[in-house]
């Protein structure tokens, strides 16, 4: 048994210690914000918080999870109410398909918690995840506008 502390909840799961996260959160916790994308932490769909880091949960393994504070896009929304960041999502109209923006919107959330006035600089080095559908600009914009906002 493994134990991780997801969304504030801790969670006993019975898996393989070499299953990564990714499989984890979708199939043993019903987490599916969380999306498969590549399967090689390239494109960042599966992309969640550990320790208030962006990381790739498709190449993170549970038993290197264990024992850290795991947040996935779930967790964001409260009582209804859209965080900055996703408000900012909705109004910039950052996604098209839709698919990576939950990866983006925890890359995103984790960089303006520890930064929050980044540089275009900052937000290139922080959102390197990947979208097909090419709404850089406006996730750009969506940041900037949060970041104004702090």
């Amino acid at each position: 048994m493994i134990s991780l502390k997801v969304n504030g909840k801790t969670h006993k799961v019975k898996v393989e210690p070499d299953t990564p996260l990714l499989w984890v959160l979708r199939e043993q916790l019903g987490l599916t914000g969380t999306k498969y994308g590549c399967g090689i932490a390239q494109c960042g769909s599966c992309t969640v918080l550990v320790d208030g880091d962006a990381v790739r949960s498709c190449a993170l393994l549970v038993s290197a999870a264990q024992g850290n504070t795991i947040r996935t896009v779930e967790d964001l929304a409260r009582s209804g109410q859209l965080t900055k960041v996703q408000k900012a999502w909705v109004e910039h109209q950052a996604p098209q398909c839709g698919y990576c923006q939950s990866g983006m919107v925890m890359a995103a959330t984790a960089l303006l918690e520890k930064n929050p006035n980044p540089t275009d600089a900052d937000i290139d080095a922080a959102m390197t995840n990947i979208c097909r559908c090419g709404t850089y600009q406006e996730v750009r914009r969506a940041i900037r506008s949060v970041s104004q906002a702090s």
